[in-house]
């Protein structure tokens, strides 16, 4: 995006990519559907250290400007819900798109170059296994360390460093949940199991879909709360939202009905589990209540996060403090840092990648 913004002013622009071709994420995205972009993209839906940061890209490239390109290439497409956009067909679409105005813009893009270290005299230079460059300005579009196996790597970050800029300890986010020993022997036995719960850290909710897997919990609602979870605290899970479960057992006051009624609100198999672990303590109203709080304010306190491999995206990354919110320019003149590599990480659900189109296009008119 980047690239194409600086190719149609008249900029000479190469991209250096590592990978052996370029997107790999782009294909992998959105269970190879792309989830490129939500229609309801605010700023309230990234995480930084600088809450205010991503307001002005976000609002110079919306979710619009991206939906007129993909309707501009004859792309189908479909709403999920909440807001999520993908592919009718493939992600290879949203790549091939992008390959074809980088290319209608003048840009070059070259694969299979690594690079082992960059330096600035009167330009940027540039060095690679087999070919060295100089630029008048730098654009680190390099990404987080999500996914190693696809190359991922910390060399954006390396780069500021060496140049003074500020880095915010990366982290895993969008990424599952692992249980310590306690919770492993109560629930892990229910791999595959998944319902609907509200999962929440302090102020920050999610309503989605939580999957237990063989190491912890993992599903929509996770992820989306493990972008907030620091490591020590609780995760505190609704595990019936919007029921009434001390009204239910107070007209059923007995276990038996209670159970067949609580069967169409929770998977059985799970629902066998969390009574055996927490049945009500008696069938006075007081006693009801206090199960129904229980029930709904659940806390489990992970071990660990399933780490760097599985997470979606990295939270943390290049200090927004040292960067234009306008431009992205760095305090560095020329020096440019988009996308994930930036202290700016989105929820689930085509935010990241707006980011990404939001940040390169403002770098790209500004290069």
């Amino acid at each position: 995006m980047c690239a194409i913004e600086a190719g149609r002013r008249g900029r000479r622009v190469l991209v250096l990519d590592h990978a052996e071709r370029p997107g790999k994420k782009i294909l992998i995205s959105g269970g190879g559907r792309c989830n490129f972009t939500n229609r309801h993209c605010k700023p309230e839906n990234f995480l930084s250290t600088n809450p205010h940061f991503a307001k002005s890209a976000l609002a110079r490239y919306t979710p619009s400007n991206f939906l007129a390109l993909v309707e501009k290439h004859g792309i189908a497409w479909h709403e999920k819900k909440l807001g999520q956009l993908f592919c009718d067909r493939s992600a290879q679409e949203i790549l091939t798109m992008l390959l074809t105005e980088a290319a209608e813009a003048g840009v070059t893009i070259r694969c299979n170059m690594k690079v082992l270290g960059v330096r600035r005299t009167d330009a940027f230079e540039i060095d690679c296994e087999t070919a060295s460059f100089r630029s008048a300005s730098l654009v680190v579009a390099t990404g987080g360390l999500s996914i190693p196996k696809m190359g991922a790597t910390s060399l954006g970050y390396d780069i500021a460093q060496q140049f003074g800029i500020g880095v915010i300890e990366p982290r895993p986010a969008l990424v599952p949940l692992v249980f310590g020993r306690e919770e492993s022997d109560r629930f892990c036995d229910l791999s595959g199991v998944s319902t609907d719960v509200i999962a929440s850290i302090g102020p920050r909710k999610f309503s989605e879909r939580m999957l237990v897997t063989h190491r912890g919990m993992s599903g929509p609602a996770i992820l989306q709360i493990s972008s907030y979870w620091n490591g020590t605290g609780p995760v505190t899970l609704d595990m019936a939202p919007g029921q009434k479960l001390a009204a239910m057992a107070q007209e059923r006051r007995d276990e038996r009905t209670l159970l067949g009624k609580l069967r169409l609100v929770l998977p059985h198999r799970l629902l066998d589990r969390l009574l055996e672990l927490d049945p009500p303590s008696g069938w006075s109203n007081q006693a009801l209540e206090d199960w129904e709080r229980r029930w709904h304010s659940w806390k489990i306190v992970p071990e660990t996060t399933e780490g760097f491999a599985k997470a979606e995206v990295t939270a943390g990354g290049v200090d927004t403090a040292f960067l234009s919110a306008k431009t992205m320019e760095s305090r560095v003149p020329g020096l440019f840092f988009i996308g994930e590599v930036v202290d700016v990480t989105g929820h689930l659900g085509g935010f990241n990648f707006q980011w990404a189109w939001a940040s390169g296009a403002a770098a790209g008119r500004a290069v």
